[in-house]
């Protein structure tokens, strides 16, 4: 044999070892199962927190009383789909129709495996139209192969369209007594009210935090990892109620941390903080201390979190801190919490007051949804936390309501602008130690109405129905009144086109009213001044254009391309506070 045929030969087993070796590795990579399948429960007693749902279809399988037709609904991930297979096995379970299935069969494996002939799956998102219906309708009329019953399972089945629906009705509501079905949705209010009262609707309830969070500590005991109980509570809180998600994240953790759940890995995983920064950035916040606040958060958002989920977080600790407040014992009760935010929650329970945290509260779910929709985030997120720290020495309605009440009642002494907040964990004046002293209120003054009034003008009756507030007289005489006399108890006017045929009525009713005598008002059909409508227009007119023509206005009008006159004000009656109108931008101003 040649050299370079010996060479070869020599290689090929080494050839082979390595390929059989990326065979192996391959193999076990495609036999890997996630938890979220793994770990589905295979029996109604693995279903954990449907204690209404389990016990329902207990009573009813043993009484015999089994729907034709089911309808589950509830969150994503919240074991639908699993549920509707464990009817299904409960429906074929050889010894008979039970709930309790000790023996695990080919028949059930092959239901919960979604693999057997006669319990069909369709997912309504794919197979939306009437001719997927009539499939079914068809195909219900034959026996099943295999099993007692043929199970039709319709997963989303709210995506279904009107004429599928329609179509589907009848069988429903008279399915052959060797078929079942179970529908599951997410959106339970898009399906019709028809389809609905044909079903038994079992609501699978979101499973709180401490359920989930012994639940994944379980699973991560059966996987061998070794897994901190702070840990499990970020992930149980980051499911939002979901087995699925919570199982998905657990599963990611294990990996993240090479068989450990650790806290430190899961917060850099799931890219937030530590609840005890969390909680320190309530603190500054509370305090109104700006500096501390923003500090706080550079760092958070310098070690990786986001803003928005920041934010987020915040406002989850307000919230907890509400409820210790509302609810006695709360904090002791939701096992989903660490011992510090327990500690710490009751203690700002005792500390502040409800306005207060609802006040925040509000603050935050305006300033997380500017946070989503910001081009910077970091920068949205902090200018939420500045107004939040400026509002906490600011005081809310029935705290403002008893300082004017205080001093009404001492005028002489002033009294501080800050909230009755000691607590013994505090070593800074809590909120602030801003201090504002309100001008005594006096008391409104109420004169009777007069007896007798002397009107000579109009000017005079204009003035009086601003008096009496009456906005809708007094705009209509300024719009429609042309003034001809006014004379003691007698009124002589004439009326613009498209005046109301009540204003003189209305008129006459009201001055009876405010003046106490009775006023007699004559309509003309021609003469009168102008309205004092047109009479204000034509004096601002006249004012803007002798504003115009003088040398300074000229000069800035001519430096300021653009600019423009808006409102000519009198000197002597001109307020500072007075602004602008509404329908002029800032750079008009």
């Amino acid at each position: 044999a040649k050299p370079e045929n010996i060479h070869r030969k020599a290689l090929l087993p080494c050839a082979k070892t390595s390929f059989m070796t990326d065979q192996a590795k391959t193999t076990n990579a495609a036999g890997y199962r996630v938890l979220a399948r793994k770990y589905r429960p295979k029996t109604f007693a693995d279903l954990i927190g449907q204690d209404a749902l389990v016990r329902t279809l207990t009573n009813a399988f043993s009484t015999g009383r089994i729907a034709q037709a089911y309808m589950l609904t509830g969150v994503r991930g919240i074991g639908k789909t699993t549920t509707a297979r464990l009817i299904a096995r409960a429906l074929n379970y050889p010894s008979g129709p039970a709930i309790d299935m000790p023996e695990m069969t080919s028949q059930c494996e092959a239901i919960l495996e979604s693999r057997h002939i006669d319990v069909i799956e369709m997912d309504a998102a794919s197979n939306t139209g009437v001719d997927n219906m009539r499939e079914i309708i068809d195909s219900v009329r034959y026996a099943p192969l295999e099993v007692r019953t043929k199970v039709y399972i319709i997963d989303e089945v709210h995506m279904l369209s009107k004429s599928a629906f329609n179509a589907l009705l009848k069988t429903l509501e008279e399915p052959p007594e060797h078929v079942k079905f179970i529908f599951a949705t997410t959106e339970i209010r898009k399906v019709p009210v028809t389809i609905l009262s044909r079903c038994q609707r079992f609501d699978l309830k979101r499973l709180d935090a401490g359920l989930l969070t012994q639940h994944y500590g379980n699973i991560a005991k059966l996987e061998g990892a070794e897994a901190d109980e702070e840990a499990l509570q970020m992930i149980a809180r980051a499911a939002e109620g979901s087995v699925r998600d919570g199982l998905s994240l657990l599963d990611q953790a294990i990996a993240y941390g090479d068989g450990k759940v650790k806290t430190p890995d899961v917060l850099s995983m799931l890219g937030v903080m530590d609840r005890t920064r969390v909680i320190e950035l309530f603190d500054a916040v509370m305090r109104g201390e700006t500096q501390k606040a923003l500090a706080e958060f550079s760092t958070q958002y310098e070690g990786g979190g986001d803003p928005q989920t920041i934010l987020t977080d915040l406002a989850d600790f307000t919230h907890w801190v509400t409820r210790n407040k509302i609810v006695a014992n709360s904090a002791q009760q939701d096992s989903a919490r660490s011992g510090i935010e327990k500690r710490r929650g009751a203690e700002f329970a005792q500390t502040l007051s409800v306005p207060h945290l609802a006040r925040a509260w509000q603050m935050l779910l305006k300033g997380i949804a500017e946070t989503a929709m910001a081009s910077r985030p970091d920068q949205a997120a902090e200018m939420v936390l500045i107004r939040m720290c400026h509002a906490a020495d600011l005081p809310v309605g029935d705290e403002l309501v008893k300082l004017v009440k205080a001093h009404q009642a001492t005028p002489s002494a002033p009294t501080p602008l800050k909230r009755d907040i000691s607590p013994s964990q505090f070593s800074a004046p809590v909120m602030g130690a801003a201090q504002v002293a309100l001008k005594p209120a006096e008391p409104p003054q109420f004169e009777a109405p007069p007896t007798t009034m002397q009107l000579n003008r109009f000017e005079q009756i204009i003035a009086l129905a601003t008096e009496k507030r009456d906005v809708k007289l007094k705009a209509e005489l300024e719009r429609f009144v042309r003034p001809i006399a006014v004379s003691d108890g007698k009124i002589e006017l004439a009326l613009e086109p498209g005046a109301p045929p009540t204003l003189t009525n209305e008129l006459s009713r009201k001055l009876e009213a405010w003046t106490g005598r009775r006023f007699m008002v004559l309509v003309s059909k021609s003469g009168g001044s102008a309205t004092f409508a047109s009479q204000k227009q034509a004096a601002k007119q006249t004012a803007e254009r002798e504003v115009r023509e003088l040398p300074a206005v000229q000069a800035i009008l001519k430096t300021f391309p653009g600019a423009e006159i808006v409102k000519v004000r009198d000197p002597d009656t001109f307020m500072p506070t007075e602004t602008l109108p509404e329908d002029h931008d800032e750079e008009s101003r």
